[in-house]
């Protein structure tokens, strides 16, 4: 599905900032992981976009004031294509969530000037990880601030309800229900495992149905009716 909108503007908005999306594959990993798990968590909430490496213009008008949170969830507006996120045309709704996984260059000031931004356009949830130190954090909307969170371990999102832990130092994100975050192979290792399973049982089930149909035809060559 493609969504489109009535509202036009002679401004001409970017949709590559010609930034990497991620410089090594650990940061690429853990935002695919993110981004995907999510849009499994929403698949049936409608009103829910989730976007990686999308660029979200908070202004109208201003296309230099901008953002591409590594992943970042919008609750309220219908999933859909977007080149951009153009937030005036977008019942002026800002993404309640962002993440951001850190690579080897950023530096902690970058996350500061992320965390400022992300406090002035409204995002209430904003988590960072570092994947080389296995340092998590995050920061949660009190009044006009983004505050720091004294302690993720075990923290539950309030808009998301997912939890985050850690596990021998490497990050875990849990669904509301307690499964974990898995990574595509994992996900595709599980649903082959559960096909092969349900192959089995239907064969054990068709095995059962025609041992009953030739006990039921014998009986019926006795002259016994199994009825």
């Amino acid at each position: 599905m493609t969504y489109t909108s009535s509202i036009s503007t002679d401004v001409f908005y970017p949709e590559d900032d010609g930034k990497r999306m991620a410089e090594n594959t650990k940061q690429y990993c853990w935002i695919v992981i993110i981004k995907e798990n999510l849009e499994i968590l929403l698949a049936n909430n409608l009103d829910a976009f989730i976007a990686g490496d999308l660029l979200w213009y908070p202004i109208e008008g201003d296309n230099v004031t901008c953002a591409a949170p590594d992943v970042m969830v919008v609750l309220g507006r219908p999933k859909g294509d977007r080149g951009s996120y153009q937030q005036w045309k977008e019942q002026d709704i800002p993404p309640k969530v962002a993440f951001e996984i850190m690579s080897p260059s950023n530096t902690q000031r970058e996350m500061q000037e992320k965390r400022s931004f992300y406090e002035t356009h409204g995002v209430d949830e904003f988590y960072i990880y570092d994947p080389d130190r296995f340092r998590v954090s995050g920061y949660i909307r009190q009044g006009v601030a983004l505050l720091p969170i004294a302690n993720m371990e075990g923290w539950v999102s309030p808009s998301l309800e997912i939890r985050f832990s850690k596990n021998n130092g490497e990050l875990e994100i849990y669904y509301p229900d307690g499964r974990r975050f898995l990574t595509t192979l994992e996900l595709n290792t599980r649903a082959i495992a559960a096909e092969e399973e349900l192959d089995l049982v239907t064969q054990e089930r068709d095995l059962v149905t025609q041992e009953r149909d030739r006990l039921l035809e014998q009986l019926r060559a006795m002259g016994i009716n199994p009825n």
